[in-house]
Protein backbone atom coordinates (compact mmCIF):
# COMPACT_ATOMS: atom_id res chain seq x y z
CA UNK A 1 0.00 0.00 0.00
CA UNK A 2 1.31 3.47 -1.16
CA UNK A 3 0.77 6.32 1.16
CA UNK A 4 -2.02 7.71 -1.23
CA UNK A 5 -3.97 4.74 -0.43
CA UNK A 6 -3.65 4.90 3.05
CA UNK A 7 -4.98 8.44 3.55
CA UNK A 8 -8.19 7.92 1.79
CA UNK A 9 -9.00 4.36 2.95
CA UNK A 10 -8.62 5.48 6.94
CA UNK A 11 -10.69 8.67 5.91
CA UNK A 12 -7.76 11.00 7.08
CA UNK A 13 -8.44 13.37 4.13
CA UNK A 14 -11.10 13.96 1.09
CA UNK A 15 -9.70 12.91 -2.38
CA UNK A 16 -9.63 16.47 -3.35
CA UNK A 17 -7.74 17.53 -0.17
CA UNK A 18 -5.28 14.77 -1.32
CA UNK A 19 -5.07 16.25 -4.94
CA UNK A 20 -4.07 19.44 -3.54
CA UNK A 21 -1.32 17.79 -1.63
CA UNK A 22 -0.47 16.52 -4.63
CA UNK A 23 -0.70 19.11 -6.82
CA UNK A 24 1.71 20.83 -3.82
CA UNK A 25 4.11 18.34 -4.13
CA UNK A 26 4.65 18.20 -7.58
CA UNK A 27 5.54 21.77 -7.46
CA UNK A 28 7.62 21.76 -4.47
CA UNK A 29 9.44 18.71 -4.55
CA UNK A 30 8.84 17.58 -1.21
CA UNK A 31 7.59 14.37 0.24
CA UNK A 32 3.92 13.81 0.28
CA UNK A 33 3.95 13.23 3.81
CA UNK A 34 5.87 16.68 4.42
CA UNK A 35 3.06 18.37 2.35
CA UNK A 36 -0.15 16.82 4.30
CA UNK A 37 1.23 17.72 8.11
CA UNK A 38 3.15 21.22 6.94
CA UNK A 39 -0.34 22.39 5.73
CA UNK A 40 -2.38 21.36 8.51
CA UNK A 41 -4.60 18.73 6.27
CA UNK A 42 -3.63 15.73 8.98
CA UNK A 43 -2.19 15.85 12.33
CA UNK A 44 1.15 14.08 12.79
CA UNK A 45 -0.01 11.85 15.40
CA UNK A 46 -2.81 11.32 13.44
CA UNK A 47 -1.04 9.62 10.55
CA UNK A 48 1.36 7.89 12.49
CA UNK A 49 -1.35 6.05 14.56
CA UNK A 50 -2.73 5.75 11.14
CA UNK A 51 0.42 4.00 9.57
CA UNK A 52 1.41 2.04 12.75
CA UNK A 53 -2.66 0.44 12.65
CA UNK A 54 -1.89 -0.55 9.25
CA UNK A 55 1.80 -2.03 9.79
CA UNK A 56 1.76 -3.38 12.95
CA UNK A 57 4.69 -1.45 13.75
CA UNK A 58 5.15 0.37 17.25
CA UNK A 59 5.52 4.57 17.08
CA UNK A 60 8.87 6.02 18.68
CA UNK A 61 8.66 7.66 21.65
CA UNK A 62 10.89 10.90 22.56
CA UNK A 63 13.08 8.55 24.35
CA UNK A 64 13.47 6.33 22.13
CA UNK A 65 15.85 8.54 20.42
CA UNK A 66 19.84 8.57 20.65
CA UNK A 67 21.46 11.33 22.71
CA UNK A 68 24.67 10.20 20.33
CA UNK A 69 25.08 9.86 16.82
CA UNK A 70 24.64 5.95 16.01
CA UNK A 71 26.34 4.52 12.76
CA UNK A 72 27.41 8.27 11.85
CA UNK A 73 30.77 6.66 9.73
CA UNK A 74 28.46 3.88 7.27
CA UNK A 75 25.65 6.88 6.25
CA UNK A 76 25.47 10.15 4.93
CA UNK A 77 24.02 12.60 6.76
CA UNK A 78 21.83 13.84 3.74
CA UNK A 79 20.75 10.54 2.44
CA UNK A 80 18.95 10.23 6.12
CA UNK A 81 17.42 13.77 5.01
CA UNK A 82 16.14 13.21 2.25
CA UNK A 83 14.52 9.41 3.43
CA UNK A 84 13.39 10.80 6.51
CA UNK A 85 15.24 8.22 8.72
CA UNK A 86 17.10 7.87 11.90
CA UNK A 87 18.87 5.18 13.52
CA UNK A 88 17.92 4.47 16.85
CA UNK A 89 19.97 1.60 18.24
CA UNK A 90 21.30 -1.77 17.75
CA UNK A 91 19.20 -4.63 19.33
CA UNK A 92 19.77 -8.52 18.75
CA UNK A 93 22.28 -7.95 15.27
CA UNK A 94 19.23 -5.67 13.71
CA UNK A 95 19.59 -1.57 13.65
CA UNK A 96 16.44 -0.27 14.58
CA UNK A 97 15.28 3.03 12.31
CA UNK A 98 12.37 5.34 12.96
CA UNK A 99 11.11 6.51 9.66
CA UNK A 100 7.94 8.92 8.91
CA UNK A 101 6.94 6.70 5.91
CA UNK A 102 7.20 2.95 6.48
CA UNK A 103 5.11 2.14 3.38
CA UNK A 104 8.23 3.17 1.23
CA UNK A 105 10.24 -0.05 1.03
CA UNK A 106 13.32 2.22 -0.51
CA UNK A 107 14.96 3.75 2.87
CA UNK A 108 14.79 0.23 4.59
CA UNK A 109 16.15 -1.60 1.54
CA UNK A 110 18.73 1.06 1.12
CA UNK A 111 20.01 1.14 4.81
CA UNK A 112 20.71 -2.45 5.18
CA UNK A 113 22.78 -2.50 1.97
CA UNK A 114 24.93 0.27 3.26
CA UNK A 115 25.05 -1.57 6.68
CA UNK A 116 25.16 -4.79 5.80
CA UNK A 117 23.21 -5.88 8.70
CA UNK A 118 18.89 -6.15 9.05
CA UNK A 119 16.57 -3.20 9.49
CA UNK A 120 13.50 -2.72 12.42
CA UNK A 121 11.68 0.38 11.39
CA UNK A 122 9.68 2.06 13.80
CA UNK A 123 7.29 4.96 12.65
CA UNK A 124 8.05 8.63 14.03
CA UNK A 125 6.28 11.59 13.95
CA UNK A 126 8.23 14.21 11.55
CA UNK A 127 8.34 16.81 14.03
CA UNK A 128 10.50 14.53 16.40
CA UNK A 129 12.65 12.93 13.86
CA UNK A 130 13.56 16.27 12.33
CA UNK A 131 14.31 17.70 15.70
CA UNK A 132 16.79 14.48 16.66
CA UNK A 133 18.09 15.15 13.17
CA UNK A 134 18.90 18.61 13.51
CA UNK A 135 20.56 17.81 17.17
CA UNK A 136 22.64 14.47 16.40
CA UNK A 137 23.87 15.29 12.36
CA UNK A 138 25.76 18.53 11.86
CA UNK A 139 23.77 21.48 13.06
CA UNK A 140 26.28 22.01 15.80
CA UNK A 141 29.16 22.34 13.22
CA UNK A 142 27.29 24.44 11.06
CA UNK A 143 26.02 26.96 13.49
CA UNK A 144 29.31 26.93 15.01
CA UNK A 145 31.10 27.91 12.30
CA UNK A 146 28.44 30.85 11.22
CA UNK A 147 29.03 32.30 14.60
CA UNK A 148 32.47 32.38 14.51
CA UNK A 149 32.08 34.50 10.91
CA UNK A 150 29.73 36.78 12.34
CA UNK A 151 30.41 40.29 13.36
CA UNK A 152 27.83 42.14 15.55
CA UNK A 153 27.44 44.91 13.52
CA UNK A 154 27.16 42.34 10.54
CA UNK A 155 23.32 42.54 10.25
CA UNK A 156 23.41 40.93 6.97
CA UNK A 157 25.33 37.98 8.11
CA UNK A 158 22.87 37.45 11.42
CA UNK A 159 20.08 37.55 9.09
CA UNK A 160 21.61 34.98 6.85
CA UNK A 161 22.61 32.69 10.57
CA UNK A 162 19.17 33.58 11.23
CA UNK A 163 18.04 32.11 7.78
CA UNK A 164 19.99 28.82 8.25
CA UNK A 165 17.77 25.98 7.20
CA UNK A 166 18.56 23.84 10.53
CA UNK A 167 17.63 26.95 12.88
CA UNK A 168 14.72 28.06 11.21
CA UNK A 169 13.55 24.18 11.28
CA UNK A 170 14.49 23.99 14.96
CA UNK A 171 12.52 27.47 16.06
CA UNK A 172 9.36 26.01 13.77
CA UNK A 173 9.33 22.65 15.80
CA UNK A 174 9.75 24.59 19.08
CA UNK A 175 6.49 26.40 18.71
CA UNK A 176 4.60 23.45 17.20
CA UNK A 177 5.36 21.26 19.76
CA UNK A 178 4.76 23.62 22.61
CA UNK A 179 1.32 24.62 20.61
CA UNK A 180 0.42 20.60 20.75
CA UNK A 181 1.51 20.34 24.30
CA UNK A 182 -0.71 22.89 25.36
CA UNK A 183 1.93 25.14 26.45
CA UNK A 184 1.89 28.62 27.69
CA UNK A 185 5.33 29.49 27.35
CA UNK A 186 8.38 28.76 25.78
CA UNK A 187 11.93 29.43 27.63
CA UNK A 188 15.13 29.79 25.85
CA UNK A 189 18.16 29.85 28.39
CA UNK A 190 21.18 29.70 27.36
CA UNK A 191 23.60 28.31 29.90
CA UNK A 192 27.75 27.97 29.33
CA UNK A 193 27.50 24.61 27.28
CA UNK A 194 24.16 24.71 26.14
CA UNK A 195 20.74 26.11 25.28
CA UNK A 196 18.26 24.94 27.77
CA UNK A 197 14.54 24.77 26.29
CA UNK A 198 11.42 24.62 28.92
CA UNK A 199 8.16 24.37 28.46
CA UNK A 200 5.21 26.31 31.11
CA UNK A 201 2.37 23.36 30.77
CA UNK A 202 -0.40 24.09 33.32
CA UNK A 203 1.84 26.33 34.81
CA UNK A 204 4.91 24.06 35.77
CA UNK A 205 8.08 24.23 34.03
CA UNK A 206 8.94 21.45 32.32
CA UNK A 207 12.10 20.66 30.50
CA UNK A 208 12.01 20.06 27.21
CA UNK A 209 15.56 19.54 25.17
CA UNK A 210 19.06 20.70 25.38
CA UNK A 211 20.72 21.92 22.24
CA UNK A 212 24.38 22.62 21.82
CA UNK A 213 26.35 26.25 22.77
CA UNK A 214 26.39 26.90 19.39
CA UNK A 215 23.10 27.34 18.52
CA UNK A 216 22.85 30.75 21.28
CA UNK A 217 23.64 33.04 18.42
CA UNK A 218 21.67 31.35 15.46
CA UNK A 219 18.69 30.71 17.70
CA UNK A 220 17.91 34.06 19.12
CA UNK A 221 18.85 35.48 15.91
CA UNK A 222 15.78 33.73 14.40
CA UNK A 223 13.21 34.77 17.01
CA UNK A 224 14.12 38.20 16.42
CA UNK A 225 13.78 38.18 12.78
CA UNK A 226 10.05 36.64 13.31
CA UNK A 227 9.33 39.05 15.82
CA UNK A 228 10.55 42.10 13.56
CA UNK A 229 13.17 42.72 16.27
CA UNK A 230 16.82 44.34 15.74
CA UNK A 231 18.90 41.20 16.03
CA UNK A 232 21.99 43.48 16.02
CA UNK A 233 20.87 44.82 19.68
CA UNK A 234 21.83 42.22 22.17
CA UNK A 235 22.68 44.49 25.39
CA UNK A 236 19.24 45.30 25.95
CA UNK A 237 15.93 43.74 26.32
CA UNK A 238 13.13 43.74 23.39
CA UNK A 239 9.85 43.18 23.21
CA UNK A 240 7.76 41.83 19.67
CA UNK A 241 5.51 39.78 18.51
CA UNK A 242 4.97 36.47 16.04
CA UNK A 243 2.37 35.69 14.01
CA UNK A 244 2.07 32.17 13.07
CA UNK A 245 0.15 29.17 11.71
CA UNK A 246 -0.22 25.62 13.77
CA UNK A 247 -1.60 22.80 12.47
CA UNK A 248 -4.10 25.52 10.06
CA UNK A 249 -5.01 27.85 12.55
CA UNK A 250 -3.05 30.75 13.50
CA UNK A 251 -1.51 31.43 17.07
CA UNK A 252 0.30 34.79 18.42
CA UNK A 253 3.46 34.44 20.47
CA UNK A 254 4.69 37.40 22.78
CA UNK A 255 8.30 37.50 22.51
CA UNK A 256 10.48 39.16 25.23
CA UNK A 257 14.35 38.85 25.08
CA UNK A 258 16.66 39.61 27.93
CA UNK A 259 20.50 39.49 28.06
CA UNK A 260 22.38 37.43 30.72
CA UNK A 261 25.64 36.62 31.18
CA UNK A 262 25.95 33.99 28.97
CA UNK A 263 23.54 35.23 26.18
CA UNK A 264 20.07 36.47 25.04
CA UNK A 265 17.34 34.50 27.20
CA UNK A 266 14.14 34.27 24.66
CA UNK A 267 10.68 33.71 26.61
CA UNK A 268 7.86 33.29 24.29
CA UNK A 269 4.07 33.73 25.52
CA UNK A 270 1.72 31.53 22.85
CA UNK A 271 -1.77 32.94 22.71
CA UNK A 272 -3.72 30.97 21.42
CA UNK A 273 -7.08 32.51 20.30
CA UNK A 274 -8.83 29.05 20.06
CA UNK A 275 -7.93 27.42 23.08
CA UNK A 276 -8.90 31.02 25.14
CA UNK A 277 -12.05 30.26 27.45
CA UNK A 278 -14.24 32.79 28.41
CA UNK A 279 -16.95 30.68 30.10
CA UNK A 280 -16.97 31.66 33.46
CA UNK A 281 -18.03 27.97 34.34
CA UNK A 282 -14.76 26.78 32.89
CA UNK A 283 -12.80 28.86 34.53
CA UNK A 284 -13.66 28.03 37.81
CA UNK A 285 -16.78 30.28 39.34
CA UNK A 286 -19.49 28.17 41.34
CA UNK A 287 -22.97 29.29 40.77
CA UNK A 288 -23.55 31.44 43.88
CA UNK A 289 -20.47 33.42 43.26
CA UNK A 290 -20.96 33.60 39.31
CA UNK A 291 -24.66 35.21 40.55
CA UNK A 292 -23.23 37.57 42.66
CA UNK A 293 -20.47 38.51 40.76
CA UNK A 294 -22.67 39.10 37.45
CA UNK A 295 -25.17 41.49 39.70
CA UNK A 296 -22.18 43.50 40.23
CA UNK A 297 -20.78 43.79 37.03
CA UNK A 298 -24.43 44.63 35.63
CA UNK A 299 -24.70 47.91 37.58
CA UNK A 300 -25.13 50.52 35.53
CA UNK A 301 -21.79 52.24 36.49
CA UNK A 302 -18.59 51.57 39.31
CA UNK A 303 -15.75 49.76 39.37
CA UNK A 304 -14.78 45.95 39.71
CA UNK A 305 -11.90 45.29 40.48
CA UNK A 306 -9.93 42.09 40.07
CA UNK A 307 -6.80 41.08 42.33
CA UNK A 308 -3.49 38.41 42.52
CA UNK A 309 -0.86 38.00 41.66
CA UNK A 310 0.94 37.71 38.07
CA UNK A 311 -0.23 34.71 36.40
CA UNK A 312 -3.28 34.15 38.40
CA UNK A 313 -5.62 34.52 35.70
CA UNK A 314 -6.65 38.06 36.07
CA UNK A 315 -6.87 39.10 32.53
CA UNK A 316 -8.54 36.19 31.27
CA UNK A 317 -12.06 36.62 34.21
CA UNK A 318 -11.72 40.67 32.74
CA UNK A 319 -11.22 39.23 29.60
CA UNK A 320 -14.43 36.73 30.29
CA UNK A 321 -16.48 39.93 32.01
CA UNK A 322 -16.46 42.32 28.62
CA UNK A 323 -17.49 39.30 26.90
CA UNK A 324 -20.66 38.65 28.59
CA UNK A 325 -20.95 42.51 28.87
CA UNK A 326 -20.11 42.82 25.16
CA UNK A 327 -23.58 43.60 23.15
CA UNK A 328 -24.66 45.88 19.81
CA UNK A 329 -25.71 48.69 22.27
CA UNK A 330 -22.51 49.04 24.26
CA UNK A 331 -19.43 50.48 22.96
CA UNK A 332 -16.73 48.95 25.21
CA UNK A 333 -12.90 50.42 25.10
CA UNK A 334 -9.92 48.84 26.89
CA UNK A 335 -6.52 50.34 27.57
CA UNK A 336 -3.79 47.12 27.87
CA UNK A 337 -0.31 46.54 28.52
CA UNK A 338 0.40 44.39 26.68
CA UNK A 339 -2.63 43.31 24.51
CA UNK A 340 -2.85 39.81 24.75
CA UNK A 341 -6.10 38.76 22.71
CA UNK A 342 -8.07 40.38 20.09
CA UNK A 343 -11.33 40.61 21.13
CA UNK A 344 -14.26 41.10 18.25
CA UNK A 345 -16.53 44.24 18.84
CA UNK A 346 -14.41 45.88 21.58
CA UNK A 347 -11.84 48.62 21.04
CA UNK A 348 -8.39 48.22 22.29
CA UNK A 349 -4.98 50.20 22.88
CA UNK A 350 -2.06 49.37 24.04
CA UNK A 351 0.28 51.24 26.42
CA UNK A 352 2.68 53.49 25.01
CA UNK A 353 4.80 55.37 27.70
CA UNK A 354 7.53 56.60 25.23
CA UNK A 355 4.93 58.75 23.53
CA UNK A 356 2.59 59.64 26.99
CA UNK A 357 0.13 56.87 26.66
CA UNK A 358 -0.03 56.08 29.78
CA UNK A 359 -3.28 54.48 31.34
CA UNK A 360 -4.27 57.72 32.90
CA UNK A 361 -4.11 59.59 29.72
CA UNK A 362 -5.95 57.15 27.67
CA UNK A 363 -8.80 56.89 29.97
CA UNK A 364 -8.88 60.62 30.07
CA UNK A 365 -9.43 60.10 26.42
CA UNK A 366 -11.69 57.48 26.42
CA UNK A 367 -14.42 59.57 28.45
CA UNK A 368 -14.64 61.69 25.14
CA UNK A 369 -15.41 58.92 22.83
CA UNK A 370 -18.49 58.13 24.99
CA UNK A 371 -17.87 54.82 26.29
CA UNK A 372 -20.22 52.13 28.76
CA UNK A 373 -17.51 50.24 29.87
CA UNK A 374 -13.98 50.87 29.99
CA UNK A 375 -11.41 48.16 31.01
CA UNK A 376 -7.78 49.33 32.25
CA UNK A 377 -5.09 46.97 32.34
CA UNK A 378 -3.86 47.75 35.63
CA UNK A 379 -4.35 50.44 38.57
CA UNK A 380 -1.11 51.55 39.67
CA UNK A 381 -1.05 55.04 40.86
CA UNK A 382 -2.95 57.82 42.52
CA UNK A 383 -3.41 59.48 38.99
CA UNK A 384 -4.83 56.07 37.35
CA UNK A 385 -7.15 55.01 40.32
CA UNK A 386 -8.32 58.83 40.54
CA UNK A 387 -9.45 59.43 36.71
CA UNK A 388 -11.04 55.75 36.89
CA UNK A 389 -13.57 56.67 39.51
CA UNK A 390 -13.76 60.22 38.43
CA UNK A 391 -14.99 57.89 34.98
CA UNK A 392 -17.37 56.18 37.41
CA UNK A 393 -18.83 58.81 38.92
CA UNK A 394 -20.03 60.04 35.70
CA UNK A 395 -21.64 56.84 34.46
CA UNK A 396 -19.54 54.45 33.49
CA UNK A 397 -18.61 50.43 34.06
CA UNK A 398 -14.53 50.10 34.93
CA UNK A 399 -13.11 47.05 35.20
CA UNK A 400 -9.27 46.86 36.11
CA UNK A 401 -6.87 44.92 38.22
CA UNK A 402 -4.61 45.19 41.73
CA UNK A 403 -1.70 43.34 42.62
CA UNK A 404 -2.91 42.90 46.03
CA UNK A 405 -2.76 39.01 48.05
CA UNK A 406 -7.02 39.19 49.24
CA UNK A 407 -9.67 40.98 47.96
CA UNK A 408 -10.25 43.01 51.41
CA UNK A 409 -6.45 44.43 51.62
CA UNK A 410 -7.33 45.78 47.84
CA UNK A 411 -9.58 48.74 49.77
CA UNK A 412 -6.61 49.43 52.28
CA UNK A 413 -4.38 49.20 48.60
CA UNK A 414 -6.56 51.98 47.53
CA UNK A 415 -6.19 53.77 50.81
CA UNK A 416 -2.40 53.79 50.90
CA UNK A 417 -3.06 55.34 47.06
CA UNK A 418 -4.81 58.30 48.83
CA UNK A 419 -7.57 58.11 47.48
CA UNK A 420 -10.56 59.46 49.83
CA UNK A 421 -12.52 56.75 51.12
CA UNK A 422 -15.78 57.91 50.50
CA UNK A 423 -14.87 58.40 46.45
CA UNK A 424 -14.02 54.23 47.14
CA UNK A 425 -17.41 53.38 48.77
CA UNK A 426 -19.60 55.59 46.27
CA UNK A 427 -17.65 53.56 42.98
CA UNK A 428 -16.56 50.06 44.05
CA UNK A 429 -18.88 47.93 43.54
CA UNK A 430 -16.99 44.56 44.36
CA UNK A 431 -13.79 42.92 44.43
CA UNK A 432 -12.47 39.14 42.79
CA UNK A 433 -9.77 37.81 44.40
CA UNK A 434 -8.12 34.66 42.91
CA UNK A 435 -5.57 32.45 42.31
CA UNK A 436 -4.58 29.54 39.68
CA UNK A 437 -4.39 25.71 40.37
CA UNK A 438 -3.94 22.82 38.41
CA UNK A 439 -6.89 20.87 37.16
CA UNK A 440 -7.47 17.03 37.83
CA UNK A 441 -7.19 15.14 34.93
CA UNK A 442 -10.76 13.56 34.40
CA UNK A 443 -9.73 10.88 32.79
CA UNK A 444 -7.18 9.56 35.78
CA UNK A 445 -7.83 10.84 38.93
CA UNK A 446 -8.59 8.84 41.61
CA UNK A 447 -10.36 8.98 44.96
CA UNK A 448 -8.92 8.23 48.45
CA UNK A 449 -9.76 8.74 51.74
CA UNK A 450 -7.62 11.29 54.06
CA UNK A 451 -6.91 10.37 57.26
CA UNK A 452 -8.98 11.48 60.36
CA UNK A 453 -7.53 15.33 61.15
CA UNK A 454 -5.41 15.43 58.01
CA UNK A 455 -6.91 18.63 56.89
CA UNK A 456 -6.97 20.04 60.53
CA UNK A 457 -3.61 19.62 60.31
CA UNK A 458 -2.85 21.26 57.32
CA UNK A 459 -5.13 24.27 57.59
CA UNK A 460 -5.27 25.17 61.32
CA UNK A 461 -7.59 27.45 62.54
CA UNK A 462 -9.86 26.63 59.84
CA UNK A 463 -13.05 24.92 60.70
CA UNK A 464 -13.27 22.30 57.17
CA UNK A 465 -15.77 19.80 59.13
CA UNK A 466 -15.41 16.10 58.18
CA UNK A 467 -14.52 15.41 54.09
CA UNK A 468 -14.75 11.94 53.11
CA UNK A 469 -13.01 11.94 50.25
CA UNK A 470 -10.25 13.54 48.18
CA UNK A 471 -8.80 13.15 44.68
CA UNK A 472 -5.12 12.59 43.72
CA UNK A 473 -3.24 12.68 40.15
CA UNK A 474 -2.40 9.11 38.52
CA UNK A 475 -1.55 9.94 35.30
CA UNK A 476 -2.71 8.41 31.26
CA UNK A 477 -1.97 9.57 28.13
CA UNK A 478 -4.76 12.31 27.95
CA UNK A 479 -2.61 14.06 30.56
CA UNK A 480 0.76 13.01 29.25
CA UNK A 481 1.39 10.86 32.53
CA UNK A 482 1.31 14.19 34.62
CA UNK A 483 -2.21 13.74 36.39
CA UNK A 484 -3.56 17.18 35.79
CA UNK A 485 -4.86 18.58 32.33
CA UNK A 486 -5.80 22.41 32.20
CA UNK A 487 -5.90 25.06 35.21
CA UNK A 488 -9.19 26.82 37.32
CA UNK A 489 -9.06 29.35 39.72
CA UNK A 490 -9.89 29.39 43.06
CA UNK A 491 -11.16 32.76 44.07
CA UNK A 492 -13.24 34.85 46.81
CA UNK A 493 -15.76 37.82 46.10
CA UNK A 494 -16.15 40.70 48.20
CA UNK A 495 -19.21 43.18 47.24
CA UNK A 496 -18.67 46.11 48.28
CA UNK A 497 -22.17 46.44 50.25
CA UNK A 498 -23.12 48.69 53.70
CA UNK A 499 -21.36 47.00 55.92
CA UNK A 500 -18.07 46.83 54.21
CA UNK A 501 -18.98 50.40 52.91
CA UNK A 502 -18.94 51.68 56.90
CA UNK A 503 -15.45 50.00 57.51
CA UNK A 504 -13.82 51.68 54.74
CA UNK A 505 -15.30 55.16 55.83
CA UNK A 506 -13.66 54.27 59.03
CA UNK A 507 -10.14 53.73 57.20
CA UNK A 508 -10.57 49.90 59.06
CA UNK A 509 -7.45 47.17 58.13
CA UNK A 510 -7.75 44.69 55.81
CA UNK A 511 -8.27 41.77 58.33
CA UNK A 512 -11.43 43.65 59.73
CA UNK A 513 -12.76 43.95 56.22
CA UNK A 514 -12.10 40.37 56.05
CA UNK A 515 -13.30 39.10 58.91
CA UNK A 516 -16.77 41.16 58.47
CA UNK A 517 -16.79 39.87 54.88
CA UNK A 518 -16.63 35.95 56.18
CA UNK A 519 -19.04 36.99 58.49
CA UNK A 520 -21.27 37.77 56.03
CA UNK A 521 -21.44 35.01 53.43
CA UNK A 522 -18.28 35.93 51.93
CA UNK A 523 -16.11 32.34 50.83
CA UNK A 524 -12.47 32.44 50.78
CA UNK A 525 -9.79 31.26 48.52
CA UNK A 526 -8.77 28.47 50.81
CA UNK A 527 -12.24 27.39 51.60
CA UNK A 528 -13.37 27.81 47.48
CA UNK A 529 -10.47 25.70 46.72
CA UNK A 530 -11.41 23.28 49.59
CA UNK A 531 -14.93 22.78 47.93
CA UNK A 532 -13.11 22.27 44.58
CA UNK A 533 -10.79 19.26 46.00
CA UNK A 534 -13.95 18.00 46.95
CA UNK A 535 -15.64 17.76 43.94
CA UNK A 536 -12.33 16.20 42.10
CA UNK A 537 -11.75 19.27 40.40
CA UNK A 538 -8.13 19.80 42.03
CA UNK A 539 -5.87 18.63 44.35
CA UNK A 540 -5.92 20.02 48.11
CA UNK A 541 -2.25 20.43 47.20
CA UNK A 542 -2.51 22.72 44.40
CA UNK A 543 -4.93 24.62 46.54
CA UNK A 544 -2.62 25.31 49.61
CA UNK A 545 0.13 26.02 47.16
CA UNK A 546 -1.83 28.57 45.77
CA UNK A 547 -2.90 30.32 48.92
CA UNK A 548 -0.62 29.78 51.24
CA UNK A 549 0.30 33.03 51.31
CA UNK A 550 -3.02 34.20 51.99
Amino acid sequence: MRLEQLVLEHGLVAPETLARAQLVQAETGERLDSVLTRLGMIAEQTLAGALARETGLPIANASDFPQEPLLSDGISVRFLRDVKALPLAERDGAVEVALIDPLDPYPVEALSFALAKPVRPLIAKANDLEAALDRLYGQAAQAQSAEETVDESDVERLKDLASDAPVVRTVNNLITRAAESRASDIHIEPAEDCVRVRFRVDGALIDTETLPAQMKLPLVSRIKVMASLDIAERRLPQDGRIRVAVRGHEIDLRVATSPTIHGESVVMRILDRSSLSLDFKTLGFEDDVLEKYLHALRQPHGIILVTGPTGSGKTTTLYASLAALNQPDRKILTIEDPIEYRLAGINQTQVKPQIGLSFAAALRSFLRQDPDVMMVGEIRDLETAEVAIQSALTGHTILSTLHTNTAASSVTRLLDMRVEPFLITSTLNAVLAQRLVRRLCAKCREAYEPAKGFLKSLMPGTDVGDVPLLYRPKGCDACNHTGFRGRLAVMELLPVDDEIAGLVLARAEAREVQRSAVAHGMRTMLVDGLRKSQQGLTTIEEVLRATREV
